[in-house]
């Protein structure tokens, strides 16, 4: 089955058609800048122009960067504030005409990941952790969602985790692998301690450069970095329409 795929970002929003039954493109990816500032009119009308490029009237499958309950948007990061309380989903379907399913965004690649990822031969608790302007994370059991989780925002030192050790920290204090390492490496020991997974999944830009930082680990669980790079959202979001079709389809 074919559904397109679209994940919404602070600086991008981008789409392409996924195959659903492999969990791969069929077409190029579309990108278009996130609009400035980021207001739901304007985002709107960049999904409309990801959905025409592609002349596509299915189901759609949207990751964003935000907590997302029954497709209402509950929190909004880097986006703009009027975002909080809209149905997403209800505005893109009256726009478009396509039925909608909207996620998290990192719940949405946590899908690609356990489907067809680095996750898809582990059972019992998956954790995914996406370390970019913040840290993401999404929790799966037995492959099963359990959505919109916020372990970014743990505490540690004093503030969210994410201060400490989200890689835009790394970037912006000019932290050695070495250092930046440390600090993952705190974040993990806390997830460990509150979870005990089976797996733990690097995420984000810097799951690329996972040996770099990976020497620096010393956790129980498994670390591995994640498969499917800069595609994950996109066919998350696609993926999770699958579980959701009996409503939208």
């Amino acid at each position: 089955m074919e559904i397109l795929g679209i994940d919404v970002g602070g600086s991008g929003i981008k789409g392409a058609i996924v195959d659903t039954g492999i969990g791969e493109l069929t077409t190029e990816r579309h990108r278009i800048p996130t609009p400035q500032p980021p207001t739901p009119g304007a985002m709107l009308d960049t999904i409309e122009d990801i959905i025409s490029y592609f002349d596509w009237h299915g189901p759609v499958g949207c990751g964003f960067p935000a907590a997302v309950k029954s497709e209402i948007i509950k929190t909004a990061s880097n986006i703009d504030d009027a975002w909080i309380g809209l149905n997403a989903s209800a505005r893109i379907e009256k726009k478009t005409g396509c039925p909608t399913h909207l996620l998290n965004d990192v719940d949405a690649a946590g899908f690609a990941e356990v489907e067809f990822g680095a996750g898809k031969d582990c059972f019992g608790t998956i954790v995914v952790a996406a370390f970019g302007t913040g840290i993401g994370t999404a929790i799966f059991n037995n492959h099963q969602l359990i959505p919109n989780t916020e372990l970014g925002h743990l505490p540690m030192y004093g503030g969210p985790a994410e201060h400490y050790a989200a890689n835009s920290i790394r970037e912006k204090e000019n932290l050695s692998w070495k250092k930046w390492g440390g600090r993952v490496n705190e974040y993990l020991q806390l997830i460990e301690k509150l979870l005990w997974p089976d797996l733990i999944i690097i995420g984000g830009g810097v799951s690329k450069d996972f040996k770099k930082f990976a020497s620096y680990i010393d956790v129980e669980t498994d670390v591995v970095p994640a498969e499917s790079r800069n595609h994950a959202g996109i066919i998350g979001a696609a993926l999770a329409v699958k579980s959701y079709q009996k409503k939208i389809v």
